[in-house]
């Protein structure tokens, strides 16, 4: 081997993520974490590497609970962006009866962000609150959206079954996780400037596979 040089391990892809979990798992040893947030927190720290998420990610009570008991009854996903739509285990999610949708690149909803002078993303909600039926929604991107959900929901006009907030950024950001912290219906959120599309994913993910 030349000097400078680094020789890898071919490693497979499960046990890379078998090693990850436990490596992350090591470098939390001695926190006090909640036994059914854990699995949530640790799948967020794993596709982030960021640790700040034990701090970070508040949770309604028993949101993992209910996030999954409206899952095994066939609740869909809502989402902000196709990122996170394609990051979703739509596998898992259709043994339970559910699909993901993300709205934000339709025709109709580009056309009602203009007429409005809005944005798609509070389009997208509108057009999400007109579906019906139990609904989850995960944003990762657009805090506009979380602001919209605020709205309708102030306004009796939807009722999710839940809302896994975690947009990433700098403006209305933080303000906007804190509203939604302020509904009745149960949260997982990113608190503060940190989150995304992957995180959003994530959190659906380690709720899917928690009902393995």
């Amino acid at each position: 081997m030349q000097e400078g040089k680094v020789k890898l391990e071919c490693v497979l892809p499960e046990e890379i993520e078998k090693r990850s979990f436990e490596i992350i798992a090591g470098e939390l040893e001695g926190t006090a974490l909640d036994p059914v947030q854990a699995p949530v927190i640790q799948r967020v720290i794993h596709t982030t590497a960021d640790f700040d998420y034990v701090d970070n990610l508040c949770f309604s009570e028993a949101a993992v609970q209910k996030l999954q008991h409206a899952i095994q009854n066939g609740a869909a996903i809502v989402t902000d962006t196709q990122m996170a739509k394609a990051g979703i285990n739509k596998t898992e999610l259709k043994k339970y009866g559910g699909e993901v949708h993300c709205f934000m690149s339709d025709p109709d909803v580009a056309r009602q962000a203009k007429e409005q002078k809005s944005t798609r993303a509070v389009a997208s909600m509108d057009k999400a609150a007109a579906l019906g039926g139990s609904l989850i929604f995960a944003i990762g991107n657009a805090p506009t959206a979380l602001v919209r959900l605020y709205e309708l929901i102030q306004a009796g006009k939807l009722k999710p079954e839940g809302i896994i907030g975690v947009p990433v950024g700098f403006v209305h950001v933080v303000e906007a996780k804190e509203l939604i912290m302020q509904t009745p219906v149960p949260y997982i959120v990113a608190r503060g400037r940190k989150g995304g599309s992957n995180v959003a994913a994530a959190i659906c993910n380690a709720l899917l596979y928690g009902m393995r």
